[in-house]
């Protein structure tokens, strides 16, 4: 990739991989420290998504594996779900080639405000499973493919979409919803991850040293999530909702230029 990896450049990113797993597996956004940093280092943009998305893979597995050793998922339960996921993140994989992603930069900062409002103020949002919106398979038909579909064409705030989904259509407790959130996310991952590896865009090496440390954060994110439940999955995903949604508008609007 022409990029030289000396020692204090691969601790940084290894360091910033870390935390960013940690914050992945409880409330999503780490994508916010990954990409810059990925950028800082010299990476051309496609090259440090496609990246990103290897390191991401490490971060979104290990949560998983975690909570299904847990009991929290049973992957049984979820075949139909992941694999509508994965189909939706493959279309949006394809399709971000050929559309304008300009109206998705305009409207999600506001869909982050939403979210960060909802986990915020709404009374359903607990420890405790609530009443069912959808069937499982109905669920798997519409908001995981949605969502994935989303993940694939754009992608920033996806675990949050999938942890909202989950609380408010399948009715899932904070914890739990945000489990099977993980779940989702390492499957649009790796549908992502594939389409861009064809087209030769991921620096593996980088992006491996960088999945070790996503694989450390995320672990340590999961066992918080466990023994933490609502107290600290909620402030987070609110404080995270809205740290996204200023970063993307200050990116769109410039909002900072006179700094």
């Amino acid at each position: 990739m022409g990029i030289e990896l000396s020692y204090e450049l691969i601790a940084i990113l290894f360091t910033v991989a870390v935390i960013a797993g940690f914050i992945d597996s409880i409330a999503g956004g780490g994508g916010l420290l990954t990409i810059p940093a990925l950028m800082w280092a010299g990476l051309p943009p496609t090259v440090a998504l496609a990246t990103n998305k290897l390191q991401s893979c490490g971060g979104s597995f290990f949560a998983s594996l975690y909570f299904v050793r847990k009991g929290m998922v049973k992957l049984n339960d979820m075949k139909l779900a992941i694999l509508c996921a994965f189909i939706g993140s493959a279309i949006g994989t394809i399709a971000v080639q050929q559309v304008d992603t300009a109206f998705l930069e305009v409207l999600l900062p506001f869909l982050m405000l939403g979210i960060g409002g909802y986990f915020l103020f709404s009374k359903k949002i607990s420890e405790d499973d609530r009443h069912q919106v959808l069937t499982p398979g109905l669920f798997a038909l519409t908001a995981a493919l949605a969502v994935g579909l989303y993940d694939g064409f754009f992608g920033p705030g996806t675990g949050s979409f999938f942890a909202l989904a989950f609380v408010s259509l399948a009715g899932y407790g904070l914890a739990k919803a945000t489990a099977h959130a993980k779940v989702l996310n390492f499957s649009t991952n790796i549908a992502s991850l594939i389409f861009f590896a064809i087209g030769g865009k991921v620096f593996w090496l980088l992006g491996g040293i960088m999945l070790v440390g996503q694989a450390i954060g995320a672990t340590l994110g999961s066992r918080m999530v466990l023994t933490k439940g609502t107290k600290i999955i909620k402030p987070l995903v609110v404080t995270m909702s809205l740290i996204m949604s200023v970063k993307l508008l200050s990116t769109q609007y410039d909002l900072f230029a006179w700094v």
